[in-house]
């Protein structure tokens, strides 16, 4: 290994001990979840922070205390307005730097020095930046689409601290990808001048993933809108059924699944050896991970015919 890479691994950054903080934290949680029931925490409020929607009735009753902190899960599609106004506005930061070679402004020239060990120099980091930035923002405007148009919200409930939470942390993902790119003071750095040049097997390859995974992740999320219409696309209730079709033939939570793997998608786009990237790929995998066992339980428990040869979370194994 080569003195840059062995720095480069070694080096614990402000984004990186947040990522890898937050993946264990809910790997904690996860483990907990997956205790005999005697020896699972009874805790309401720690129940009641990683539980949302449906999966808050299958849980320990909450006091009023804890439903007085309550918000209704459509607003769900706050997070993705907050995503796409601010990762649009950071792609078009750095679209003026990488093709019209302006500036970043600097106070997010600042927060990004901040948030990185070091300035990077050289590669396809210009490029696989780049991309993970327009695949993030396209996710986004997907998702508050599916939000909008797509997806029937029932009653249910999240916290307000995960709704302060998914406020904030599409503005962490978008600076964790922008604070990849390298940088040459106040600009983005790119080999050559030519950005074009820099692309590689494994962008085309991510982007195939991307393109694929967010097909998968739509169509599971018109899957289960389908459940609460009539043929005619009419809303007739808000209540649970068994979804199948696609995915859902092997787990409950096929939307959570595509969610990782969109994710995995980037970290591919970064050439698979971008450390900061993978930590925020293992935070996906545990929280995503942990929603959908919740969720199966709520599936498992509610409907007894429901089936039995379908996973959680990973197709066969959990």
């Amino acid at each position: 290994m080569t003195p840059r890479a062995e720095a480069e691994l070694s080096a614990l950054n402000p984004l990186r001990a947040l990522w890898l903080t937050l993946a264990a934290a809910f790997l904690l949680s996860l483990l907990l979840q997956l205790l005999p029931p005697g020896l699972l925490p009874g805790c309401a409020i720690f129940q009641d922070l990683i539980r949302y929607g449906k999966t808050k009735f299958g849980g320990p009753p909450r006091p009023a205390a804890c439903r007085a902190f309550d918000v209704p899960k459509r607003y769900f599609s706050h997070f993705y307005i907050i995503s796409v106004l601010w990762n649009g506005f950071l792609l078009w930061c750095l679209i003026q730097s990488l093709f019209l070679e302006a500036p970043f402004p600097s106070w997010l020239h600042g927060l990004l020095r901040i948030l990185r060990a070091a300035q990077f120099q050289g590669g396809e980091l210009a490029l696989s930046t780049f991309l993970v930035l327009v695949f993030l923002w396209l996710h986004s405007v997907r998702r508050l689409f599916e939000c909008l148009y797509v997806s029937v919200f029932s009653s249910v409930m999240i916290h307000i601290v995960q709704y302060c939470f998914g406020l904030v942390y599409y503005v962490l993902v978008g600076l964790t990808v922008l604070s990849q790119v390298p940088m040459d003071g106040r600009n983005a750095y790119v080999t050559g001048k030519n950005l074009l040049m820099q692309t590689r097997w494994f962008h085309i390859l991510g982007m195939m993933m991307f393109i694929w995974s967010s097909a998968h992740q739509y169509k599971c999320h018109v899957i289960l809108s389908n459940l609460r219409k009539n043929k005619a696309g009419v809303v007739i209730h808000c209540n649970h059924r068994i979804p199948f079709g696609d995915w859902f033939e092997y787990v409950s939570s096929p939307n959570y699944l595509a969610e990782l793997m969109i994710y995995i998608s980037m970290a591919v786009t970064f050439g698979f050896h971008n450390l900061t990237w993978w930590l925020v790929v293992t935070y996906v995998f545990f929280s995503q991970a942990l929603s959908a066992f919740l969720s199966h339980q709520f599936y498992k428990g509610k409907f007894v015919s429901y089936p039995k040869h379908r996973k959680a979370f990973l197709p066969f194994l959990f």
